[in-house]
């Protein structure tokens, strides 16, 4: 039996600077893991982001559409023009080491696994390939803390 691992839920008043950076800077989504049902975290997190301005492109393989969006069954199948630039993942830590080659195929800029899901093998495969990497955090809510502070300045 494998053993279990928990993950400790991220503190965000440590956020590092290149998570702020990156939900300012990328506007070109893709969500591995939306949900149509509006209770799930993944379905929440994209109403958000569109409501934001990103565009965001669903992937899920049982899902004609999400919010209005098209919805693709995986990350390669979705069209050149609508490439994501960050990859975002709602998925057990498990399944996200093919994700994350799949984030590199497509010429993701970065792989971001949600809150909760940390998964090493997934971050080396695409730290290899050149993608920044963040794990155990919500994209909804280091906007939201981007949002309310002002971009790196000079000043302290």
């Amino acid at each position: 039996m494998a053993a279990v691992t928990s993950c400790e839920l991220p503190d965000y008043s440590r956020l590092e600077p290149e998570a702020l950076e990156i939900v300012r800077k990328y506007r070109r989504l893709a969500i591995v893991g939306a949900s149509p049902k509006p209770e799930r975290p993944s379905h929440q997190v994209m109403k958000y982001l569109l409501e934001h301005g990103f565009e965001v492109v669903p992937v899920n393989p049982g899902q004609k559409e999400i919010l209005g969006q098209v919805c693709y069954p995986s990350l390669l199948s979705i069209p050149e023009e609508k490439r994501p630039e960050v990859v975002i993942v709602f998925r057990r830590p498990d399944q996200v080491p093919p994700v994350a080659e799949e984030a590199v195929k497509v010429g993701a800029r970065v792989l971001w696994l949600q809150e909760g899901i940390v998964s090493e093998e997934a971050a080396g495969i695409a730290r290899k390939a050149g993608l920044q990497v963040i794990m155990n955090r919500c994209f909804k809510k280091v906007h939201q803390i981007a949002e309310s502070r002002p971009a790196a300045s000079s000043t302290p």
